[in-house]
């Protein structure tokens, strides 16, 4: 059974975070304006955007010939990964909660 890296979670569990991977899923964007969109500032946007660089979410890719241009886009890989995930624990949940519902059932019917 493959488990989830730890990192992508993390990555995702804190709400500002999880607003750069929204504005991304629209369209790569530079960082300052993803920090402009988020009104913060730029060494924010930064420990933000490493955070989801180390755990695989995001790539960093520079824009022409200006090095200190860099531009992030979501990276699909972790996010199948996470949607195969919560598939399998969702699978889990249905067949519990129907094996949960066919007891009743069967209780009820006994009386």
């Amino acid at each position: 059974m493959r488990t989830l890296p730890e990192s992508t979670i993390l990555a995702l569990a804190e709400p500002t975070r999880l607003r750069i991977v929204d504005l991304l899923s629209e369209r790569p964007r530079r960082a300052g304006d993803i920090a402009s969109s988020l009104n913060m500032s730029g060494p924010a946007t930064s420990r933000h955007l490493r955070v989801l660089r180390v755990g695989g979410l995001i790539e960093e890719t520079h824009q022409g010939d200006d090095a200190r241009v860099r531009v992030y886009r979501l990276r699909p890989e972790p996010f199948a990964a996470l949607h195969t995930w919560i598939e399998r624990v969702e699978s889990g949940w249905s067949q519990q909660l129907g094996a949960f519902k066919h007891h009743l059932e069967s209780t009820r019917d006994d009386t």
